[in-house]
């Protein structure tokens, strides 16, 4: 009974996470797919180990290796990597069977925990990019001044990456911070004005391009 509670609080937990949360903010299928997968199979061999002779240690290490794998097969961010291990703890967390409570527990901090750390107010001005400069700056001062007027923003940190004085070139990691943003004033653009006709007899148009039968007597 414990088990099928566990699997239930979890499965409402993966799916808060992957499709309240993650999907709802960065619109990735297929990184929906994978939190899915983790969390399934993490759940699957764990309550396999949990009643088996087998360490739970191997199960452990084993799915240590495969995550390792899959982070290095593909390119992904840090955020998305904090999605993955959430993923990959709830199903852990319900599979080991530990107490009701304190699992409920647990699943829902990470849950939580997750969604102020991924709210779109909190930090939301900061940034960060990779920029390339047609210009070679050694000049710390004047390349915070280029990036500020080329972004828009207040510049916190700049860390020259590559500089290239035969080429010209300047590759530099920047972190600014974006001023708050006014939302965009209604269209006050100026309603289109009828003609209006004169009263009176209506009289047939006849286009230029019609050729008129002329009667003579």
């Amino acid at each position: 009974m414990t088990t099928l509670a566990l699997t239930a609080i979890d499965v409402v937990a993966i799916t808060a996470l992957t499709f309240g949360l993650y999907f709802r903010r960065h619109r990735r299928r297929d990184l929906v797919v994978a939190f899915l997968g983790v969390n399934v199979g993490v759940l699957a061999v764990a309550l396999v180990l949990s009643t088996s002779t087998a360490g739970l240690g191997l199960g452990l290490g084993l799915f240590g290796v495969l995550s390792i794998i899959r982070l290095r097969s593909t390119e992904i961010s840090q955020r998305e990597v904090a999605y993955y291990f959430a993923a990959l703890a709830l199903g852990l967390i319900a599979g080991i069977g530990t107490d009701l409570a304190v699992a409920g527990g647990l699943m829902t901090l990470i849950v939580t925990g997750l969604w102020i750390g991924d709210h779109p107010g909190l930090l939301g001005g900061a940034r960060q990019q990779t920029v390339t400069l047609d210009r070679a700056i050694a000049d710390e001062a004047e390349l915070r001044g280029e990036l500020a007027s080329l972004l828009g923003g207040r510049i916190d940190r700049v860390a020259v990456q590559h500089l290239d004085l035969v080429r010209d070139l300047t590759v530099v990691d920047v972190r600014y911070h974006l001023p708050g943003r006014r939302r965009p004033a209604p269209d006050t653009a100026p309603a289109s004005t009828a003609r209006t006709l004169p009263s009176g007899p209506s009289r047939a148009f006849v286009p230029a391009s019609v050729p008129q039968e002329v009667r003579t007597r």
